[in-house]
């Protein structure tokens, strides 16, 4: 097994393991609602990206379900 011939002073041991620091992640915060997000990646809370609106809320689709549904109902009636 090999060993070493000498000790490894303080500083050269500390100069080599200077890289392994944890560093924090990116992150940018969404100019339409605020939330915390990941740089250049749709928001998930409102689904924008670059100020378009990518990806529906659901609440809109589940209103937009409704108006079809009623509007369906009201020709049927007639």
């Amino acid at each position: 097994m090999a060993v070493p011939a000498r000790k490894v002073s303080k500083t050269s041991q500390r100069t080599r393991r200077a890289h392994v620091a944890l560093k924090a992640k990116a992150t940018t915060t969404c100019p339409k609602c605020g939330e915390v997000v990941k740089p250049h990646r749709v928001c998930p809370k409102c689904g924008n990206y670059k100020d378009r609106q990518v990806i529906k809320d659901e609440s809109i689709e589940e209103t937009e379900n409704k108006e079809k549904k009623s509007k369906k109902e009201s020709k049927e009636k007639k």
